[in-house]
């Protein structure tokens, strides 16, 4: 974040750290795999490298010349580093550097200790899986309905998975970390399981109700349309629209 931070300086532009937020995690997770090297490591390095640099990848394409994200505007009252060098640290940098630290315990336990019930980490693998279809397909949906002239698309992208939750990339991106903890702390035991729950928990408190869905929704929700869409499927967690 350190090295980010740096960039974004020279750049003037704070929202680069979306693209460095899933490259910390794959940072993390293969210093891990280095440090205690077992299958168990890497497999789950492995993991987090698919779905972080996916992420860094997908973010870093959309983003490409785009300027300044008006969340970071409203986080920090004004553009970009104009508004103090020590706000955007303390605000965006350091926060998010901690927040990765924190969301990285179950990784963290898994790697310093040996692995009990190795039929949970296959069932962790799953749910992953799960979340890693929920991203890719949600994206390539939404920027298939994004490719069409503005007058030929609907206003609200209501079909496919968008039409059974409105929020299918941050549903999955839940479902990922939920997976890792599955197949990371909690196939350790009960103890480092429960000990790390906080941070699949943290996740999808964060994606659904801070940073995530809820605050795309202030601007969504604008869009004609948007409140019979909103009344027919679930912001969240997945299940088939209602008529």
């Amino acid at each position: 974040m350190g090295v980010t931070a740096a960039v974004s300086k020279k750049v003037d532009r704070v929202a680069v750290v979306d693209v460095a937020w899933g490259s910390v995690f794959v940072a993390i997770a293969l210093v891990l795999a280095l440090v205690w090297p077992d299958r168990h490591s890497w497999l789950l390095a492995a993991l987090v490298t698919f779905w972080g640099g996916r992420l860094a990848w997908h973010i870093a394409k959309r983003s490409k010349g785009h300027g300044e994200d008006p969340r970071y505007e409203a986080m920090l009252g004004g553009p970009g580093w104009h508004a103090g060098a020590a706000k955007v640290l303390l605000r965006v940098f350091g926060t998010q550097a901690l927040v990765a630290w924190i969301i990285s315990f179950p990784l963290i336990v898994a790697a310093a200790y040996d692995v009990r019930w190795w039929p949970l980490v296959w069932v962790g693998v799953a749910v992953w899986a799960l979340g890693i279809f929920f991203e890719v397909v949600g994206d390539a949906q939404l920027a298939a309905y994004r490719s069409r002239p503005r007058d030929q698309r609907p206003p609200v992208l209501d079909t496919g998975l968008w039409g059974w939750t409105r929020h299918p990339n941050y549903f999955g991106d839940a479902c990922v970390w939920w997976g890792l903890w599955l197949a990371g702390a909690l196939s350790l035991g009960w103890l480092p399981g429960l000990a790390t729950v906080f941070a699949p928990v943290a996740m999808t408190y964060f994606i659904r109700n801070v940073t995530g869905a809820k605050l795309l929704e202030k601007t969504m929700s604008q869009r004609p349309g948007w409140d019979a869409y909103a009344a027919r499927v679930p912001l969240f967690v997945p299940r088939p629209p209602r008529r």
